[in-house]
């Protein structure tokens, strides 16, 4: 059993960031790497990419939305419980190296992917200017974190309640028209790194992203985590998760997230009622 040291429940209950002892995976793992946990044995896999590690506590953190059954399971797991099974680290880590000036995107629980990453970059020398955003100030998670790391920040918020009224590509659009950039790393919802990679392109700025597909086993056996990449297949849990952002087919990757979401919602809706018959 991996033990959960830590829990906080972030967004009004629906972000949740677990401390979990892994004592192996925390001596290994990179910034950009992912695990596989699973709560029981009958539970479902799901890959999550980790937002920190400790070595020395022989920690990894993990933070999480509560979307469907199987996060709604992770829910109910408090400080003392454990998962079954956590599995990594997996994926190929971020190639850190001293670019010069590298702008940092994040948008709702992207953000915590993104936090030790935007760390590597700025521990080797670079500049570091982050945008983060989230619908509203409520749920934006990490600031202070990511604040901490940045040269430059810029948070917003859709609703326009905390920082920029509007979105992340309002604001990187300004920064790339008023500065040299050598890199942009973009984490979050598919539409927003799809548009964030529209724009570097007119720039003609590198664009790194970190792709979440349907992933089972995470070895590259299944093919479920295929993506589409400048036209070749390539598999997100062994040739990623992270991608030229310029050359992801974004409308392929979003119709495949959408294959199963009516099965997933009536699986949540269940798991719910059954837990408030308890």
């Amino acid at each position: 059993m991996f033990k959960i040291v830590k829990r906080e429940e972030m967004s009004g209950g629906t972000v949740i960031l677990n401390e979990i002892e892994a004592p192996l995976i925390a001596k290994k793992a990179k910034p950009g790497q992912f695990v596989i946990l699973k709560a029981n044995e009958t539970g479902e896999r799901i890959p999550l990419t980790m937002a920190d590690t400790d070595p020395e506590k022989g920690t990894i953190t993990v933070i999480f939305m509560v979307v469907g059954k199987s996060t709604a399971l992770f829910k109910t797991l408090k400080v003392g419980d454990g998962y079954q099974d956590v599995i990594g680290p997996l994926g190929k880590a971020t190639h850190l190296e001293k670019l010069g000036t590298v702008v940092c995107v994040g948008g709702g629980t992207g953000i915590a992917v993104l936090h030790p990453i935007t760390r590597g970059f700025k521990l080797i020398g670079n500049r570091i200017i982050s945008i983060i955003g989230a619908r509203s100030k409520d749920i934006l998670i990490l600031e202070d974190r990511m604040r901490a790391v940045s040269d430059e920040f810029y948070p917003c918020t859709d609703d326009g309640s905390y920082g920029h009224h509007g979105f992340v590509t309002e604001v990187l659009k300004e920064v790339l028209k008023k500065q040299t950039v050598n890199l942009v790393i973009a984490i979050g919802p598919v539409p927003m790194m799809k548009f964030v990679s529209k724009i570097t392109k007119e720039f003609e700025v590198p664009t790194i992203v970190s792709l979440n597909p349907i992933m089972v086993d995470g070895t590259g056996m299944c093919g479920g985590c295929r993506v589409s990449i400048g036209g070749k297949n390539k598999f997100a849990c062994v040739d990623g998760p992270e991608f030229d952002g310029h050359l992801v087919d974004y409308d392929e990757l979003m119709l495949r997230l959408q294959a199963y979401c009516e099965d997933e919602k009536r699986c949540h809706e269940g798991f719910c009622r059954l837990q408030e018959a308890k």
